[in-house]
Order: C-alpha cells, then sequence, then structure tokens
C-alpha cells in the first residue's frame, strides 16, 4: 500500500520524534518498533509500564435500547453485563465462524464497543444493518497503558484509577477533557486502555511518558506479549473458518446464552458445545531455540504421514525465554503429547502445554 492512502493516528508525529520505525498495519501507518527494540520494549512492559497506541481500532457506541439487537450477533450475555464492567465478546456468522473480537462496555445510558482496525468498517456495517443510532466515535484517540507500575503511573495523572478493577470503566477529567478508561489491556500484564479525546491526546501520551517507568511500545512487542498470554490476535488464530469453540473462547459465551441461544450460528455453536469439536486452538512449547512461526505445518510424527494441523502464531518469548505457538490440532490430542512441526524441511518436536505461556497478572 502506497505511504500516501496509510491513514494516521494523532500521535503520528510523537511517534516519529520518538524515532519509531513506522510499518503499515490494517491501513494505518503505525510504530512497529522505536530505538530501544522489541525485545527490550517487551520486557520493559512486563517489568515496569509500557505506552501502546492503539488509535487505529474501532471505536463505537450504541444506545442502550440496542442490547437485544446487539445480543442476535453475538453469543455474549449484554443484558447481563453490569454498569461500569466491560466484557470481552465476539461476532459470528450463520456458520458459528468468528467476524471479529471485541469489547463491550456498559456506560450505563449506552454502551461502549472497541473493535479490531481490520475489521472497523466490516463491523460497523454489519451493526449498522442490525442496530440504529449507531455512532462511530472519530474525534478520539485510543491508548494502553500497560506494565505493573501502570497503576502507579496512572493515578499520578488521574486519581481514583488505581481503585479500579480488572474490566471496570469509568470517566476521568484530564486539562478539561473526559478521559475514558478501562482496566484492561492485550498483554496479559495489568494495566489500561484509555479514550482520549484528539485536542488533548498527545499532551496525555507525553505527560504519561515523562514519567520514568514509561517507554513507548510498538506492535512488534504488542504481537509478543498477547502471544506470551495466549490470547488471540484476530485474522491468524481466529477468523470467519473458527469457531469459539474451537477457538477455546468457550469462558466468552455465559450460561445465559448458552441455554437461551438466538444468536448468528447458535445451532453450530451450541452444538459443538454438546458435541465436542475434531480440532482446538492449543499451545505450543517447540523444543530448542527455533521458533515455529505462522504457516508451518504440524504432523503426528517425525516422518511420514499427512499435517494434522497448523501454526497460526509464533515466536521466540522474551519472557520465557523459549519459543512459543498456536495451533489448530485434534481436540483428541492431551497436553503433554508431542508433535512435530515442519521448519525448513525439518520436523522439530513441540509439546502441547496449557496456555497462557506467561501469567496473567491482571488486577481481580
Amino acid at each position: 500500500m502506497a505511504g500516501e492512502s496509510l491513514k494516521r493516528t494523532g500521535l503520528y508525529d510523537l511517534h516519529i520524534e520518538l524515532g519509531a520505525k513506522m510499518v503499515p498495519f490494517a491501513g494505518w501507518d503505525m510504530p512497529v518498533q522505536y530505538p530501544m527494540g522489541v525485545l527490550k520494549e517487551h520486557l520493559h512492559t512486563r517489568a515496569a509500564a509500557g505506552l501502546f497506541d492503539v488509535s487505529h481500532m474501532g471505536q463505537v457506541i450504541l444506545p442502550m435500547e440496542a442490547v437485544a439487537a446487539l445480543e442476535t450477533l453475538l453469543p455474549v450475555d449484554v443484558a447481563g453485563l453490569g454498569l461500569n464492567r466491560q466484557r470481552y465478546g465476539m461476532f459470528t456468522n450463520a456458520a458459528g465462524g468468528i467476524l471479529d473480537d471485541l469489547m463491550i462496555a456498559n456506560k450505563g445510558d449506552h454502551l461502549f464497543l472497541v473493535v479490531n482496525a481490520a475489521c472497523a468498517e466490516a463491523d460497523i456495517a454489519h451493526m449498522s444493518a442490525h442496530i440504529p443510532g449507531l455512532k462511530v466515535v472519530t474525534d478520539r484517540g485510543l491508548l494502553a497503558l500497560q506494565g505493573p507500575q501502570a497503576a502507579a503511573v496512572l493515578e499520578r495523572l488521574l486519581p481514583g484509577v488505581a481503585a479500579m478493577r480488572f474490566m471496570d470503566v469509568a470517566e476521568f477529567g484530564w486539562r478539561g477533557a473526559t478521559l475514558w478508561v478501562s482496566r484492561s489491556g492485550y498483554t496479559g500484564e495489568d494495566g489500561y486502555e484509555i479514550s482520549v479525546p484528539e485536542t488533548v491526546v498527545t499532551d496525555f501520551a507525553r505527560a504519561l511518558l515523562a514519567e520514568p517507568e514509561v517507554a513507548p511500545i510498538g506492535l512488534g512487542a504488542r504481537d509478543s506479549l498477547r502471544l506470551e498470554a495466549g490470547l488471540c490476535l484476530y485474522g491468524h488464530d481466529i477468523d470467519i473458518t473458527t469457531t469459539p469453540v474451537e477457538a477455546d473462547l468457550l469462558w466468552a459465551i455465559q450460561k445465559r446464552r448458552r441455554i437461551e441461544g438466538g444468536f448468528a450460528g447458535a445451532d453450530v455453536i451450541l452444538g459443538q458445545i454438546e458435541r465436542g469439536t475434531d480440532r482446538k486452538r492449543m499451545g505450543l512449547r517447540p523444543e530448542g531455540r527455533a521458533p515455529m512461526r505462522e504457516g508451518v505445518e504440524i504432523f503426528a510424527g517425525p516422518e511420514g504421514g499427512a499435517p494434522i494441523g497448523r501454526v497460526t502464531s509464533g515466536g521466540f518469548g522474551p519472557s520465557i525465554e523459549a519459543p512459543m505457538a498456536m495451533a489448530y490440532l485434534p481436540a483428541d490430542l492431551p497436553q503433554g503429547a508431542t508433535v512435530y512441526g515442519e521448519v525448513r524441511g525439518k520436523r522439530l518436536p513441540a509439546r502441547i502445554v496449557p496456555m497462557p505461556f506467561h501469567p496473567h497478572s491482571y488486577k481481580r
């Protein structure tokens, strides 16, 4: 894609000033890394606090009367979502495939949704076809502050945020602007996502970066952090060919929806809950140091036979100091079993392990 056609977030000039290496991502010009480098950025986030520009993601407001209509599009209990609470969900199609994953917050008089950048246009069209009164938020940036020092840092700027629990949402004032804050993120670490008016987003980012614990973090480390945390990336680990049950996301489908159904693909998804699936997303720890990256075919034995699966995300985990991967494999394979990934013409052993690869540290 030509540079001129890429969209830019409100922090583009700041990224350039900070020495970011910019790359095309989902139609946006985004920082993949800063001079610190991906490895150090990853480890800094795990040790202190990392600041991510996630303004490329779609922010959407729905009226509260849209709850019933929204529930026809996803298998998540939106009606039962508490005031000032947020929940992970996914849009499904008639075949039970995942159209996108998203966050849904109950803000009292409206719902606030955050959808993936690559799917934002399609998600908005999909919702608009079923839900009147949808409003796309175009005048706010989105920041993620992640890591064990995130609460202490943000408390200095927004007193009261440290009292929030994981998946709480709240509003705070800063220099006359209203910030929408959730205690959540996609790194496995404690932290926050903060929707900030464009008028102050650069100033707010600078104020966070002025704190000694905070460093800017790019898409490279964001990917290795979420993979260590065993979290799916849409378009890689989940898509329209995978169902929530196959993707091991059953925890995101609350009991009421399993009983009542009434969402796109319910017959397929509820059938899989009842009878099981042929394949499931699983964690792999390759032996040795060589990573098994996306697309690597997995085999049952060290030679011969057809592939039994394929890696959807893989790389080296800086915090676990070892390679890690996620793959769809036959559902009856037990944890601890050894399978073989074909890397550069050689089959290398990998063990099926539980996820996350690195423990979560959310503030419960």
